[in-house]
């Protein structure tokens, strides 16, 4: 895509999370504590995957899928934040600006076509486990979450194309830490009708079509649970669950906190903070929460220090 701008705006100012000089150290630590935290869990996750063949399944395959995105989401946002606290003027091109924006489409896209697969892949293990293998296959799995990347890429194209096409003729300060989409909108100095438009039906496609499929298979998942007979296998079926369900609830819960936004004068703000918990804290802790309550994860790293110490 060719990055034309007709504007007379060739580059913005990121105004950061915060203005407030006292709670500007202490969150520069935080998040460049959280920076470090989310790249050596996610990579630590991803290259156990790699390393450990009884990690070769479908769900591990899909959790490598996200701590790959989640990876991508910390190299993004992460590292222009942390200039807004130590610059004077944190400066973004219009190009970075429209690239940032791409990939966050990209990947938030992506991450919630990801989460759906592995919701049905759940759902085929407890309630179809004699089919699991013929239907997670190898080149089942590989389509899912090739479907999922180009879903991803094909929503982000549309939204950047949009973005690019409008006018900012005025002022340049984008009022947040990243080049997110109604930010941005609120520079323009055209109409915005078409983008808001693309929106609606882009956000509302993904989130209808993801949130349909992992509400359908957890349906059928607890009424499987209910007829077991043996709390053995309720204990088991809720174990492997678990994890996706707190993923899913903090990914979706902080996401709609962010993007529906209320009307009052602090809703821009508080919608900032919301989406540092969505951008930052979420995935910093999708590895924790897999690999805390995981007994094959945790085999996975005892078996590779144990290989790294001998």
């Amino acid at each position: 895509m060719a990055m034309r701008n007709d504007s007379s705006v060739i580059e913005f100012i990121l105004m950061g999370l915060t203005e407030k000089p006292e709670l500007q150290p202490p969150l520069f630590f935080l998040l460049l504590v959280n920076y470090v935290v989310t790249v050596m869990g996610n990579f630590s996750l991803i290259n156990l995957i790699c390393l450990n063949s009884h990690l070769h399944t479908p769900m591990y395959f899909f959790l490598f899928n996200l701590s790959f995105i989640d990876l991508c989401y910390s190299f993004i946002f992460t590292p222009k934040m942390l200039m807004s606290f130590i610059s004077e003027r944190n400066i973004i091109s219009f190009a970075g600006c429209m690239t940032q924006l791409f990939f966050f489409c990209f990947f938030v896209s992506s991450e919630c076509y990801v989460l759906t697969a592995m919701a049905y892949d759940r759902y085929v293990a407890i309630c179809k486990p004699l089919l699991y293998t013929v239907t997670m296959s190898r080149g089942i799995c590989s389509l899912l979450m090739s479907g999922s990347y180009m879903m991803g890429f094909a929503g982000a194209m549309v939204h950047t194309g949009c973005m690019i096409r409008l006018n900012f003729c005025d002022s340049n300060i984008i009022n947040h830490y990243m080049c997110d989409i109604f930010p941005l909108l609120q520079l323009s100095c055209s109409s915005t009708y078409a983008n808001e438009l693309v929106v609606s039906i882009i956000v509302g496609t993904v989130v209808i079509v993801s949130s349909t499929v992992i509400i359908l298979s957890y349906a059928l998942i607890l009424f499987k649970v209910l007829h077991m007979s043996s709390s053995k296998d309720w204990s088991k079926a809720f174990s492997t669950c678990g994890s996706h369900i707190i993923t899913v609830g903090l990914f979706y819960g902080f996401g709609m906190l962010t993007h529906v936004k209320p009307s009052f004068a602090g809703s821009v703000d508080q919608g900032k903070s919301f989406s540092v918990f969505y951008t930052n804290v979420v995935p910093m802790l999708n590895p924790l929460i897999y690999g805390l309550r995981n007994k094959d994860v945790k085999l996975a790293l005892k078996k590779t220090l144990k290989r790294i110490t001998n």
